[in-house]
C-alpha cells in the first residue's frame, strides 16, 4: 500500500443514503481523488432490529465480515447494548487493539452514536484522497442536512496493525 491512508465514514441521515454515497465513490474514484482499499455500507431502516451490512466488492453481508477489516470494525461497533457503560466495552477494547493507528475511541464511539434506526453510512478504508474533493463530493446533500464526513487520518503502520485485528480479531491480547 503506497501513499497516505485514511478511514472516512459518510453518515447519513436516511437508511436509503449511502446508496447515493456509492455513486459518488465512483465518480470519486473514476477522478483519481481517491483509491478505494475496502468499503462497505451500514443501512440501518427504521423498525429493523439490526442493520444491513454490505460489502461494496461482495454481494452478500456474510461476505462483509469474513475477510474485511471494515467488516469486523464496524462489527464490534453495533455489537452488543446501546446503552449504558457496557455499550462501549467492545468499542474500549478495539480501539486498545487500534491504539497508535489513528483510529482512537471517540471516532469509534461517535460512529456508534451516529448508527441508529433510520441512518446509513458508507466506510471507506483508502489511500491517496484528496480530502478536499471528497468532502466536497460528499457534502453535496448538506443542504438537505443528510450527510456528515468523518475522517481519520491513518498511521504508517495502520495497514498492519489493522492486518493483525483482522487476522487475530478484536478480543486478542495486545
Amino acid at each position: 500500500m503506497t501513499g497516505t491512508s485514511s478511514l472516512t465514514v459518510w453518515h447519513y441521515d436516511t437508511a436509503m443514503g449511502a446508496a447515493a454515497g456509492e455513486v459518488r465513490l465512483k465518480d470519486l474514484q473514476q477522478r483519481g481523488a481517491v483509491t478505494v482499499l475496502d468499503a462497505l455500507t451500514v443501512m440501518w431502516v427504521k423498525g429493523a432490529h439490526q442493520p444491513r451490512v454490505g460489502h461494496l466488492r461482495h454481494a452478500t453481508a456474510t461476505a462483509a465480515s469474513k475477510g474485511s477489516v471494515l467488516g469486523l470494525v464496524v462489527g464490534v461497533v453495533l455489537a452488543g447494548p446501546v446503552v449504558g457503560a457496557a455499550a462501549g466495552a467492545g468499542i474500549a477494547g478495539l480501539a486498545q487493539r487500534l491504539r497508535g493507528t489513528g483510529i482512537d475511541h471517540d471516532f469509534l464511539q461517535e460512529l456508534r452514536e451516529r448508527l441508529t434506526p433510520g441512518t446509513s453510512a458508507l466506510v471507506v478504508l483508502s489511500t491517496d484522497a484528496d480530502l478536499d474533493e471528497v468532502r466536497e463530493v460528499v457534502e453535496r446533500g448538506r443542504a438537505r442536512g443528510d450527510v456528515t464526513l468523518m475522517h481519520a487520518q491513518l498511521s504508517d503502520d495502520a495497514p498492519s496493525a489493522l492486518a493483525d485485528l483482522l487476522r487475530d480479531g478484536p478480543g486478542a491480547p495486545t
